[in-house]
Order: structure tokens, then C-alpha cells, then sequence
């Protein structure tokens, strides 16, 4: 019995729901991980580049610390902030356009919230994925497993006698779709909460910078630190 049990027998005496089952959960764990290694690869970059912000106000000109921030932030989560914000600041660059009827305060403050939104959006991307697998593969895994052990107790009644070794094997093998699926299920899990609470952090100093921000081109003066 031992040279007939184990995953090769399982999957050979499979039909093709038992398979489809299993690809849904291989595609659903190559997807995963694709997100899992490119957003820690994109989160610790951002990480990285945060110690930039101090940088920012000790430049001596609003140029340089644009320049010192837009060096250090290779995926653009914080300059764009400070080189839109200091565009809206800007009133000649606006003369000819709506936005010179705009209270500058206003205007500034419009594509501040516009930038978060934007740098928000991408923060999160990928992670409504790893929270679909997540809570989903562990019932896919599960729809597999009732699905084997169906077909093996249409075997044992097909048989007409119930014998422990006729059933250990089949249900036994029939349960590798749950582990299967918890397997595919529990890395997604754990990510999406890294990286939750990362995306918490790195928009809260986002929301920071952009008050200091707001303060500096508005009355020239940074609140706060």
C-alpha cells in the first residue's frame, strides 16, 4: 500500500476538477508571491528614502532640498510632493491657467491631497490580491478535499465492503488540498499585514510632510519638528 499512496497516486487518480483545483491554487501562489517579493522589494526602497525628508530641511534652498528628496526617492513617493507643491506655490507658472484665480493656500492644499491620494493608490496596489488569496484558498484547498473524498467513497460503495486501508489512503490523500491551500494561504495572510501596516506609516509621514509642506509655502514657516 505504501508504493501506492502519496501525491503522485493522488494526482494520477484525479479527475479534472481535482486538477483544475490544483492549478487554481498554483496560480493563485505564483501570483501571491510575485506581489509578496515586489512590494517588500518597493516597501524597503521607500523605507530607505524616508530619511531623506529630514535631509529636506536642512538644504539651504527650496531647490536643493527638492533635489536632496528627489535623489533619495527612487520609487517617487515623496517628491512628487514637494516639486507639485512648490509648482502650485509658484504664481507665475500659473499665470494663464484657472488655477491663478485660486487662493494659493487653497491650491496647495488641492495638490497636496491629490499627491496622497496618487501615492496612496500605489501603496495599496497588490494588496487587495493578497487579501483575496488569503481568505479564499483555504476553501478552494477545502472544495478540492470534499471533492477527493467524494470520489473516494463512491470507490469504497462501489466496492460493497468498508476496509480501513481502502479508505485511510484515498481520504488521507484527499486532505493534501487543505494543507495545499493553507499553504497558499497563510503566506498572502502574513504579507498583507506587513505591508498594511508599512503603507500605515509610510502615509502618515506622507500626511506630516505635507503639513510641514503646506506651512513652509503659505507662510514660510515649518510646524512641528
Amino acid at each position: 500500500m505504501k508504493d501506492t499512496l502519496g501525491f503522485a497516486h493522488y494526482w494520477a487518480q484525479g479527475d479534472a476538477v481535482t486538477h483544475s483545483v490544483a492549478y487554481l491554487l498554483l496560480l493563485m501562489s505564483v501570483a501571491s508571491w510575485y506581489y509578496i517579493f515586489s512590494k517588500a522589494w518597493s516597501s524597503w526602497r521607500i523605507r530607505r528614502s524616508a530619511s531623506a525628508l529630514e535631509g529636506f530641511w536642512k538644504a539651504p534652498t527650496l531647490n536643493d532640498a527638492i533635489d536632496i528628496v528627489r535623489n533619495a526617492d527612487s520609487e517617487e513617493v515623496y517628491a512628487p510632493l514637494a516639486i507639485q507643491s512648490a509648482q502650485a506655490a509658484n504664481v507665475t507658472a500659473q499665470a494663464g491657467s484657472l488655477n491663478a484665480n485660486v487662493d494659493p493656500g487653497e491650491l496647495i492644499t488641492r495638490t497636496l491631497r491629490q499627491e496622497i491620494n496618487r501615492v496612496s493608490s500605489r501603496l495599496e496596489s497588490g494588496l487587495t490580491l493578497l487579501a483575496s488569496v488569503g481568505s479564499t484558498a483555504p476553501f478552494v484547498g477545502l472544495f478540492g478535499t470534499v471533492w477527493g473524498i467524494y470520489h473516494a467513497l463512491v470507490a469504497v460503495s462501489s466496492t460493497g465492503t468498508v476496509q480501513i486501508d481502502k479508505v485511510a489512503g484515498p481520504v488521507g490523500e484527499a486532505l493534501i488540498m487543505t494543507a495545499l491551500g493553507l499553504l497558499v494561504a497563510i503566506p498572502a495572510v502574513l504579507a498583507y499585514n506587513a505591508f498594511t501596516r508599512v503603507n500605515r506609516v509610510t502615509l502618515a509621514e506622507l500626511d506630516a510632510f505635507a503639513h510641514d509642506l503646506h506651512a513652509y509655502l503659505t507662510t514660510g514657516a515649518r510646524v512641528g519638528k
